[in-house]
């Protein structure tokens, strides 16, 4: 095996020529490979290849690819080569997805490669340069809000996932072998990195990951509109057991809390057990049958214990439950449901019972209250529910919209969101706060706008919305929306200037910002209300502006989004009006009025 990292004595290569190995190309190279794609396969959008990842962990080529990249690569430069490179890639497919940046773990969010290499070798990680010759701003978000312009700048999204791997740092976890009984223990921890706030990472990390809701609150935050995405990842084991459920808690998680795509790398074999943690979902009786599309909130006293995970059915409607049972011991359970109807549920396990494949167990009978079974130990459970038909009932409203923010405050997020498709006898609709512990109802609409109030400045928070009807049906939960709410307001107060020149149904606007604090503003919001319904914003400069009816807010951007105590700064937009142009004259600052 040809290694290009290192001499054959294992010391590192440097000094060498990187055409010893390798020929040079450029993003010509990424629009003649497409090219030559699409003439094989179609275009993206005709069947063909859907998906380009722009290379792969970039910020390890000064390890993996030293002959070619001896030092690690910088913030600028990712920055470069994914603008060359993805435009060229949608330059001769528009319809293909890219991903970027395809980091190695969760270190590529906060470091760029050049500060990897260069703190590996000098310690420098409390103050990395490249870092901090950007602002001090994390490698990820700052990715993001370059891609964020990328599209404002051009009218075109050159990035549509974004992407990390992830691969279990804890001793043990990742590799063929099963372990010990520690490690098959810590195995099956150590998937709560991928949510819980409350997991402290048991390997070098030693801190809480919470990965995939952390990567959804950077897009949401600097990207609104990304998808994310981890196109490798690997908890190991494949051969065993413990595997298995490993892999069937993480495909549970992975649907739960709204990862986009993901890549086990590499795929198991087909008589392996890990094989059939995903046939469990997709394939469970070998007919095709599987898991639910629309994911119905589901929450289990000890998610340690007995993860729960379920989703609707969209062809027949049949709710679909899988329970990993991840302890030693048989556990027998209530499991209530909400608007089920009495009949029976299909039950198919895999366990220790057959490791050769999913066995169909006896009918379990359900109550409209639910039901009780007992989980064997170290077991899969897929439950399958079909939709009844008691006497009186009516079938569920399907799933609102994903809910969207309007004006956010330290306290306060106002949400609105799409209605049921098939909102026929909605009476309502409940709005709810997702978090470590479970769902939470925060508040009730009868139309489809809510403000969530009582919140705590500068924290992220998700939710979800369900639809209700008079028959006491509910639907399952909208797709989640993680959001932040504004930073505390800086001591003391803020000013905003507004000017407008206008001209027959238009206008440009310049807003001026000052910090009359006494504490520096690092990331500011903008909020006001037009006065009349006929002021509309166009383009706008210097900021991120929305409008939702009347409301407008402005983010602040990268650069200038740090306002030190007398420091201001000068944003616009160009807009239009009817009727009449008045100025607003009420606007707050991370949820504090101004004068």
């Amino acid at each position: 095996m040809f290694n290009t990292t290192a001499q054959p004595d294992g010391s590192p290569v440097t000094g060498n020529d990187p055409e010893d190995t390798s020929v040079a190309v450029g993003s010509e190279y990424a629009s003649d490979f497409v090219n030559h794609l699409k003439g094989r396969f179609g275009a993206a959008a005709d069947g063909g290849v859907q998906f380009y990842n722009l290379d792969n962990e970039p910020d390890l080529w000064h390890s993996t690819h030293r002959d070619v990249r001896p030092t690690g690569l910088g913030y600028d430069e990712l920055r470069d080569r994914t603008y060359r490179y993805a435009a060229a890639i949608k330059a001769a497919d528009p319809g293909a997805k890219t991903l970027g940046p395809v980091g190695w773990g969760l270190n590529s969010i906060f470091y760029s490669g050049l500060d990897q290499d260069t703190c590996s070798r000098t310690g420098c990680w409390s103050n990395p340069p490249d870092k901090a010759a950007h602002g001090g701003q994390d490698l990820g978000p700052w990715y993001l809000d370059r891609m964020r312009e990328y599209e404002q700048q051009h009218g075109t999204r050159i990035l549509d996932y974004f992407d990390v791997h992830l691969y279990p740092q804890q001793s043990g976890v990742f590799g063929e072998a099963a372990g010990d009984a520690n490690t098959q223990a810590l195995r099956l921890r150590s998937t709560r990195q991928l949510w819980d706030p409350t997991y402290v990472d048991e390997s070098w990390i030693n801190r809480p990951v919470r990965f995939i809701p952390r990567m959804r609150e950077l897009v949401d935050q600097h990207y609104p509109g990304t998808k994310i995405a981890m196109t490798e990842y690997n908890w190991g084991a494949h051969g065993s057991l413990n595997g298995a459920l490993t892999q069937a808690d993480v495909l549970g998680i992975f649907g739960r809390e709204g990862l986009d795509l993901a890549t086990l790398w590499t795929a198991p074999e087909s008589d392996q057990p890990v094989a059939n943690a995903f046939r469990i979902y997709r394939n469970y009786d070998g007919n095709g049958g599987a898991f639910g599309e629309t994911s119905v909130m589901a929450t289990s006293a000890d998610q340690g214990k007995l993860a729960v995970y379920a989703a609707e059915r969209t062809s027949d409607k049949a709710l679909t439950l899988v329970v990993v049972n991840k302890t030693g011991d048989d556990l027998t359970s209530p499991v209530t449901l909400t608007g089920a109807s009495a009949g029976k549920a299909e039950v198919y396990r895999y366990s220790a019972t057959n490791l050769a494949g999913i066995v169909r167990e006896a009918d379990q009978p359900v109550t409209a209250g639910g039901l009780t079974t007992t989980f064997p130990s170290n077991s899969i459970t897929h439950l399958v529910l079909p939709r009844g038909a008691m006497p009186g009932d009516t079938e569920a409203p399907t799933a609102p919209g994903k809910p969207a923010a309007g004006t956010i405050t330290g306290n306060s997020v106002a949400l609105t969101w799409a209605p049921s498709t098939d909102n026929t006898g909605v009476t309502g609709y409940d709005v709810h706060r997702v978090d470590a512990t479970g769902t939470v109802k925060v508040g009730s609409a009868s139309a489809t706008t809510y403000t969530v109030t009582g919140l705590t400045p500068d924290t992220p928070y998700t939710f979800v919305v369900t639809a209700r009807d008079a028959a006491g049906n509910v639907s399952a939960a909208s797709p989640g929306l993680t959001v932040r709410t504004a930073p505390t307001a800086p001591t003391g107060g803020c000013t905003v200037g507004y000017t407008a020149n206008s001209w027959p149904v238009g206008f440009t606007a310049t807003v001026t910002i000052k910090n009359t604090g006494t504490t520096t503003i690092d990331g500011w919001k903008l909020a006001f209300d037009f006065p009349t319904t006929g002021q509309k914003i166009g383009q706008g400069w210097s900021a991120t502006w929305k409008q939702n009816g009347t409301s407008i807010t402005a983010d602040s951007m990268s650069w200038n989004g740090k306002l030190a105590p007398g420091a201001s700064t000068s944003i616009g937009f160009n807009g239009s009006w009817a009727g009449t142009n008045p100025a607003p004259t009420d606007f707050t600052l991370n949820g504090q009025r101004c004068g």
